[in-house]
């Protein structure tokens, strides 16, 4: 294995799952999240059998590339520990460098707290999507979003979770499921069009609404947080981000709907509550409709930071100086999901402190710690 250094002496090298050193992990990334940092956090993985490993006959590299990751592909009662069986053979093919960590995402599907308040969750075997469906949809008035300690699908996150942090202690973080934004899980158990009339007709029940939401989504992180830190490896979202304490990558893909006054009455609320009970919040900017929200997100005092998809269709994420720059000029961090080339770029153009890229490689070991070196460097 290639073994490089940079001007900084930090060694650049792969790591498997056990080898990562998590209290290097914890002071890193909390300099980042203080500005304290002079270079980018550089998160990359990759797919490789480490030394002594062999794949599975008849299994190869492009099989665990094209990896399902949601528990949703096996029934609701198989038992929990031969799930994670799926999970660790991931975890052991997986090689880490720079500030990558192993985590292990319970992936339930983006806005599962509509299946925790009733709505049922389907996943599509075939392109590995999941809807909820909530069968009639309620009319806002009579939706009364509470805390089911009792909802199959939520205890079936907490018994995976509590399983995860059980069977892998100190060495793998086990992140959030996908909790949703409020509109998100709001147009899954109502019509979409009194939800956007009710916006307009109804201002006051929908806010009713919409705070209850709230309160019920930090009721849920809570839970599941108290279960999560017991590992003391911090905690992160869906997202590849570490953080010491409460984070989360809060998001709104309903902002894609509605106009900016709209988005100050119904979505800022809920973010502003949110971003108070964490210690590190994130916003998921997705889809460049969003943007002419960027300015009132760039408002909120406890977010920390934007991450910026531009969206099925439009050009990459380096290929947005003026949305990166906006974002690093304001005062926040910006994570990325970006090709080598991009992180390249970006660094060129506009520097790399402040970013945290998260790069999927293929590349040799050698190559990857060249990138990292290069990123790494003032």
């Amino acid at each position: 294995m290639d073994l490089m250094t940079n001007k900084n002496d930090v060694m650049i090298k792969s790591k498997q799952y056990l080898e990562v050193n998590w209290q290097e992990v914890k002071e890193t990334w909390t300099k980042w999240w203080n500005k304290e940092l002079d270079r980018p956090m550089v998160v990359l993985e990759r797919l490789e059998p480490g030394d002594g490993l062999k794949f599975p006959a008849g299994v190869n590299l492009p099989v665990f590339s094209d990896f399902d990751d949601s528990p949703l592909q096996f029934p609701l009662d198989m038992e929990v520990n031969k799930l994670l069986d799926h999970y660790q053979k991931r975890l052991e093919y997986t090689r880490y460098y720079g500030d990558a960590f192993p985590r292990f995402w319970p992936n339930f599907g983006p806005g599962i707290i509509a299946g925790f308040l009733g709505a049922k969750v389907e996943y599509a075997h075939e392109n590995k999507t999941i809807w909820f469906d909530i069968g009639k949809k309620l009319p806002i008035k009579d939706f009364n979003p509470r805390f089911n300690p009792d909802n199959v699908y939520w205890q079936r996150v907490k018994e995976i979770t509590s399983a995860a942090v059980e069977r892998w202690g100190n060495k793998v973080q086990v992140a959030f499921t996908d909790l949703g934004g409020n509109l998100d899980i709001l147009s899954a158990v109502v019509e979409d069009q009194e939800l956007l009339t009710g916006m307009l007709l109804n201002p006051d029940d929908l806010r009713q609404v919409t705070d209850a939401l709230t309160s019920t989504w930090l009721k849920y992180y809570n839970e599941l947080y108290a279960i999560i830190k017991d590992q003391d490896l911090g905690t992160s979202p869906w997202a590849h981000i570490f953080s010491p304490g409460k984070s989360y990558m809060l998001q709104s893909d309903m902002a894609v709907m509605i106009d900016t006054s709209m988005f100050e009455q119904y979505v800022l609320p809920d973010l502003k509550t949110c971003c108070d009970n964490l210690e590190h919040a994130f916003y998921h900017l997705d889809g460049k409709e969003q943007l002419q929200h960027l300015d009132l997100l760039l408002s909120i005092e406890n977010l920390h930071g934007i991450q910026w998809i531009p969206g099925a269709g439009n050009p990459p994420p380096e290929e947005w100086m003026d949305v990166l720059k906006k974002i690093r000029d304001a005062g926040k961090l910006c994570q990325l999901y970006v090709s080598p080339g991009g992180a390249m770029k970006i660094k060129n153009e506009l520097g790399a402190k402040g970013f945290a890229f998260y790069i999927w490689s293929e590349t040799s070991d050698s190559e990857a710690s060249e990138l990292i070196e290069y990123l790494y460097k003032p």
